[in-house]
């Protein structure tokens, strides 16, 4: 480990670098990237590198290794979805792969808390591989704003899976035109609940319809995250699998 940057910035600077070499292999690089991650090879991960490049590789064979792996086996999945979609699943694996790393040289240099929270917050101001790669910056400012807004997929019908506003039924409430119908929005707002837990409705939780008994949840109630859900082209709850898996 000796070599390796031991303050806040440094650990930033690192990760700075990282980040940008894994946006130029999604971005600028996509067409050399793609071609080498031939689903004919061994398992393969993408890097980021310090010096803002990128390389892909075969995991290290060391036990346990220098520093936290990327997702492993990335070019399987390539033939079998779109390419858009994976690449998009590439940048989330990546995100977080980012953060593993910061975090263990954070832990690994004996980081405190008010120098956790540092780094956090320097990382917080960059938007992620995923959002640059998706172009969802914007989107993201607003939700941090205050609001309520998600990344989940719509539905081809055109109901949202994470709406500004529900109805009791899970349905999108109308534009408010009035007085009455604002306090009548609020009452339905505040009457819907999660088909799980039984929690109402919060504008600050991520939250997803199943297309089957189109009843709302909690995404963390369904192990469900906005990430996640952007795959999803059609969402059936736990209940409703369960049942179609007895028939």
């Amino acid at each position: 480990m000796e070599g390796i940057s031991r303050s806040v910035e440094e650990v930033f600077n690192d990760f700075k670098g990282r980040r940008a070499g894994l946006i130029k292999a999604l971005t600028s690089d996509v067409d050399k990237f793609y071609n080498q991650c031939d689903p004919e090879k061994e398992n393969l991960c993408l890097y980021g590198l310090p010096n803002e490049t990128w390389d892909v590789n075969l995991p290290v064979e060391e036990v346990p290794p220098e520093l936290p792996e990327p997702a492993l086996g990335i070019n399987f999945a390539r033939d079998g979805m779109q390419e858009k979609d994976w690449l998009s699943l590439v940048a989330v694996h990546s995100d977080s792969w980012l953060l593993a790393v910061a975090f263990y040289f954070g832990a690994r240099f004996g980081f405190g808390k008010n120098e956790r929270k540092r780094l956090f917050q320097l990382i917080n101001e960059l938007p992620t591989v995923f959002e640059v790669l998706t172009g969802n910056n914007a989107k993201q400012s607003k939700e941090h704003s205050g609001t309520h807004n998600s990344s989940s997929k719509n539905k081809s019908s055109g109901k949202p899976r994470l709406p500004e506003s529900l109805t009791k039924g899970g349905k999108v409430s109308a534009p408010r035109e009035e007085e009455s119908g604002e306090e009548e929005e609020e009452d339905d707002e505040q009457g819907a609940t999660c088909g799980a837990c039984g929690d109402n409705y919060a504008t600050d939780e991520f939250w997803i319809c199943c297309d089957v008994c189109e009843k709302w949840f909690h995404g963390k109630c369904v192990k469900i995250t906005p990430a996640k859900a952007e795959h999803i082209k059609q969402y059936k709850c736990p209940g409703c699998s369960n049942k179609r898996a007895r028939v």
